[in-house]
């Protein structure tokens, strides 16, 4: 295994249908100008009600990318 680099940088991807939809939200943008994305870690969760209702789900990552040679 080779030595590598990363950065570590934070998002907030959003979603009204699931957390699920709104990390494949945050690192679907994130792949578009970030490149050699290998990992995340959700830091935290949280979302607004309405009516008693889930209305919005957002969720903070942590994206590690390894930085070009």
């Amino acid at each position: 295994m080779s030595n590598h680099t990363y950065k570590l940088v934070e998002l907030a991807g959003s979603s009204p249908t699931s957390i699920e939809d709104a990390v494949q939200s945050a690192l679907g943008r994130a792949s578009k100008t970030l490149r050699n994305i290998h990992w995340f870690q959700i830091i935290e969760t949280r979302g607004s009600v309405a009516g008693g209702k889930i209305e919005h789900w957002q969720v903070m990552l942590k994206v590690g990318f390894t930085l070009e040679e």
